[in-house]
């Protein structure tokens, strides 16, 4: 008797996560951002390939997912601070606009003649067309989001990049409010009025604002009392779930809502609210690649007939077109920089959740309607937008990498500490130093401490090969006994080696390990094998080449 396998939850969570991470680490060897493998491991274990994750299973993550879209809305909102909307708030509406008002409009009247050679209905086609052009006007900020945290992107284009993903959310769903109503009343599919419609959209934008600020200045207040980071994020993922849950219940838009408290935190307590947001960036990466796996899993183009690819093709290549034209016209009319001008479209192709979620709500509002004798005008939207997607979110993050490449913003919103992590210990030795033959007079020693700014020296045997040090401290204890220096040797004073550097070694790990021996300098050899003396790794030195490699980098191409 066969017995099927049936896979639970946490297998599946720990498919999406290992298969996420070497997708990523596949990507990345290709020169692509890892957003894109997670998409695609997600594409070849869900029912377009393997087939590994079932819809029941997806679905029974959907509040997984939700949770991952309010960490990106928090986090989004913490680069969002009243300083920036201050200087660039003309900028980031006239962007906006252009960039969503002309992605409306290449795609639905586009869509609307496609539509209409298969249909030859010109009402059920400007219907279709109306709502495909409301959901093309949305734009995917997590994997957007995801290409400029992996690329430690920073820079005027970073920052309108980031505002306009942010925002688009709200654009969309006015658009897709206003679309469907006029699709309804001409299909005569029921629903609601123009001016109902705008109603509810109005209350569900602007109660999720309310929702979000409220949270936020509860969030504000607990960390007052509460200086622990454990404890600040414990509190503070709590308050992100009751407004995530919150906005679920009351239809609210989970982004706009967990994004308005980043917001108010970033604006109320920025030094206090900068450690927490660091630290909810660094534990939200597995939460991040089991919703982009999902995303890709989820995707399912399966039995689409021929005619509907070509309005696939037509789809993408005017929204891309829209996107890319209507923000440049929108940064050129307010003046943006040229960054922003030259390069903003091409980061705004990816497509994601939002657009899937009002594809699925726009089937059941329309689906009723006839398309052909298949398929109805519900199916063929969400057929069209699930394509769209796939294709979108494969391209939209490389060109995302593209215009911060292309601006000169790569690599610029990075720490000492990221610069170390990259580094080795090789990279940054003194090679400078002369090492100490065992027979040297300790008075020539002397002289050389007095010389050089080190508190170490290698001592050497006539191989090359390195047999001990003389540091200062051993040497202060010979201060007082000035007539030793002339019969003494540095093979009678220096200590053997008990600590030492290999070349290779990660420079961030070996500067935390010399910090917690309490050491300032050590020597480094080539390998533990040959021996050989390369320099000595001194905390104070390194430090300041690292701390002038962060300047270069941040001011590069600014």
């Amino acid at each position: 008797m066969e017995h099927e396998i049936q896979l639970g939850i946490l297998a599946i969570l720990g498919i999406c996560v290992a298969g996420g991470v070497v997708g990523a680490w596949i990507f990345q060897k290709l020169k692509m951002p890892q957003v894109v493998g997670y998409i695609v491991v997600g594409v070849l274990i869900g029912d377009t390939g393997l087939g590994l994750l079932p819809s029941k299973d997806i679905v029974a993550l959907d509040a997984f997912n939700n949770f991952a879209l309010g960490l990106i809305g928090f986090l989004v909102g913490g680069e969002l601070s009243g300083s920036i909307f201050k200087k660039y708030g003309k900028q980031f509406t006239a962007i906006l606009l252009g960039e969503g008002l002309t992605a409306f409009f290449l795609v639905g009247i586009s869509t609307t003649v496609i539509i209409n050679f298969v249909v030859h209905d010109w009402v059920i086609s400007t219907a279709a067309g109306v709502v495909f052009g409301a959901i093309a006007s949305a734009t995917d900020p997590a994997s957007t989001i995801d290409v400029l945290y992996e690329y430690r992107s920073s820079g005027v284009l970073t920052t309108a990049i980031v505002a306009i993903v942010a925002l688009d959310d709200a654009l969309a769903m006015t658009l897709y409010g206003l679309s469907t109503s006029v699709a309804s009343i001409m299909t005569q599919s029921g629903g609601d009025s123009i001016g109902v419609t705008l109603m509810h959209t109005g209350m569900e934008l602007g109660g999720a604002i309310v929702l979000g600020v409220m949270c936020g200045f509860v969030l504000n207040a607990m960390m007052h009392y509460m200086p622990q980071t454990e404890k600040r994020l414990g509190i503070s993922v709590g308050i992100l779930l009751l407004c995530i849950g919150l906005s679920l219940t009351f239809k609210m838009d989970v982004i706009l809502s967990t994004m308005a408290v980043g917001i108010v935190l970033v604006n109320r307590a920025p030094r206090r609210s900068k450690k927490l947001f660091e630290t909810v960036r660094s534990f939200s990466t597995p939460i991040y690649i089991i919703f982009f796996v999902m995303v890709g899993a989820r995707l399912s183009v399966g039995n689409m007939p021929g005619w509907l690819w070509g309005l696939v093709a037509v789809y993408v290549l005017m929204r891309s077109i829209g996107k890319w034209v209507g923000s440049y016209l929108g940064a050129r009319i307010s003046k943006a920089e040229k960054p922003v001008q030259n390069y903003l479209g091409m980061a705004l192709f990816a497509q994601g959740g939002v657009a899937v979620g009002l594809s699925i709500v726009a089937s059941h509002n329309l689906q009723g309607i006839q398309i052909t004798p298949e398929m109805t005008l519900g199916d063929m939207i969400i057929f069209t937008v699930t394509a769209t997607t796939l294709c979108v979110q494969l391209i939209g993050p490389a060109f995302a990498k593209l215009a911060i490449k292309k601006a000169g913003e790569i690599g610029r919103n990075v720490t000492e500490e990221d610069i170390m992590l990259e580094l080795k210990v090789v990279d940054v030795v003194n090679t400078e130093i002369v090492p100490l033959q065992e027979g040297t007079p300790l008075e020539t020693v002397v002289q050389n401490f007095a010389e050089q700014d080190t508190f170490v020296y290698p001592v050497v045997s006539s191989t090359g090969k390195i047999i001990g040090v003389l540091t200062f401290d051993l040497l202060k204890e010979l201060l007082t006994d000035r007539d030793s220096w002339q019969w003494l040797v540095v093979g009678d004073v220096m200590q053997p080696v008990h600590d030492h550097l290999v070349g290779g070694m990660n420079l961030g790990e070996t500067i935390q390990d010399m910090q917690n021996m309490q050491v300032e300098a050590l020597p480094v050899i080539e390998s533990v094998e040959s021996g050989k003396l390369l320099g000595v790794l001194d905390l104070r030195e390194t430090r300041r080449k690292v701390g002038a490699e962060l300047v270069r980098r941040q001011t590069k191409s600014a």
